[in-house]
């Protein structure tokens, strides 16, 4: 069966980071995590302390080689391993852990300039909060003569669900932004996680069709980890929710994936949880057998991205 969508040369019928980069920068771009050591507002107790309830105690950087290290050896290290599967490839510094605008613009400015100034780096990528956002720190993302995306931690739509995760900030404030960046330089990209305790299935569309209401660059689609230490696995430990199966959550990515439309990048269709940490779900630990399962059933139903905008 012919590929029906337009923006992909292989068999997935979505916009994936690879597909992107690859028209882009005309070779393999491989994006390597960094912690630059900042923390965040819901963990300082500034709005909170323990952080949302699902986030692991290194702020979502699990996989960062050298955690502790300096950020060019963290680079450095990245690279190597990236270039040991593609030896061809440049790497896009990723920001990853915790809130990564959350510091004074003049911190900020020693973190990102090296890395603005290498001139083997394409672009930089940087992981934060909506409320860690001010128009002076915007204006000198904006003036940089790179690629640089922001991603927003947003996980769902829904008040009263991210109000039980401790997320401490509104849905609106996260759509505020994305509304002001458009008319920056800078892209944006979007985290939701599926699967967070009591949403049914319907609340995870309507999580998709309100954000592709706004001008968004790209999309990460998580599927709720349960990981050891954080409160969520504690409360789960306690009153058990329902846990997605890998069937239900390809099913509802499929759906979301029709309602997203076509121009918007899906970097991600499923989260990284470290083994030894994970709880559940333990299906999401081979990456490769949820993505095929997607594109499996996105070729059985005949669909592809923004089929249904």
């Amino acid at each position: 069966m012919n590929n029906p969508y337009p923006y992909s040369n292989d068999n997935k019928r979505y916009q994936t980071i690879n597909y992107y980069f690859r028209n882009t920068y005309h070779q393999k771009v491989a994006k390597i995590p960094l912690n630059a050591g900042f923390t965040c507002p819901n963990r300082d107790g500034t709005k909170g302390s323990g952080g949302c309830t699902f986030c692991s105690s290194m702020g979502s950087g699990d996989s960062i080689l050298c955690f502790d290290d300096s950020l060019q050896k963290q680079y450095q290290e990245g690279l190597k391993r990236m270039q040991n599967k593609w030896p061809d490839c440049i790497g896009f510094a990723y920001f990853q852990s915790y809130s990564n605008t959350y510091a004074p613009l003049e911190t900020l400015k020693k973190v990102y300039d090296p890395f603005f100034k290498n001139p083997d780096i394409p672009g930089v990528a940087i992981a934060t909060r909506a409320d860690c956002l001010n128009d002076e720190i915007i204006d000198y993302l904006n003036s940089q003569n790179k690629e640089v995306w922001l991603e927003l931690g947003l996980q769902s739509v829904h008040e009263g669900t991210m109000e039980k995760c401790n997320r401490k900030h509104s849905t609106k404030i996260v759509f505020d932004w994305l509304d002001k960046l458009k008319s920056t330089n800078i892209k944006t990209c979007v985290h939701i996680i599926n699967g967070l305790p009591n949403e049914s299935k319907s609340d995870m569309l309507e999580t998709v069709k309100q954000i592709s209401k706004h001008p968004i660059d790209a999309i990460k689609i998580h599927m709720l980890h349960l990981i050891e230490g954080t409160q969520m696995a504690k409360e789960y430990k306690e009153h058990p929710f329902h846990i997605l199966t890998l069937e239900e959550y390809v099913d509802i990515v499929v759906d979301q994936l029709e309602l997203l439309p076509q121009e918007i990048i899906i970097e991600r269709l499923t989260g990284d949880g470290i083994a030894k940490d994970l709880i559940e779900p333990k299906w999401t630990i081979k990456k490769t057998i949820v993505t095929n399962e997607i594109d499996k059933l996105m070729v059985k139903r005949n669909t592809w991205q923004g089929k249904n905008v």
